[in-house]
């Protein structure tokens, strides 16, 4: 009986809320801009350079696919392993 008095009284409110007059705007107003082309050349001058990173790392090649994630998922812990009573 709670459970459907509450699915009523959820229902009629939503129905209150949805039943609310909205304001209506009106128009919106529009701000139009106009666009003026520059024809000179834009001069940019980069003394930085890129250096490439020196960065010395180790990849693994596996032989079968997924190795890493089978061997994730392989784990066990000690409440896996059997106890002697």
């Amino acid at each position: 009986m709670k459970a459907f008095l509450t699915l009523v009284l959820i229902l009629l409110f939503g129905a209150a809320a949805l039943a609310q007059k909205t304001t209506d705007y009106g128009k919106v107003e529009t701000l139009q801009m106009d666009i003026v082309l520059d024809s000179s050349l834009s001069i940019s001058h980069n003394s930085g350079q890129i250096e490439a990173a020196k960065k010395d790392a180790v990849t693994r090649l596996y032989k079968f696919k997924n190795t890493r994630v089978k061997r994730a998922l392989a784990f066990s812990t000690k409440k896996n392993k059997p106890k002697l009573a």
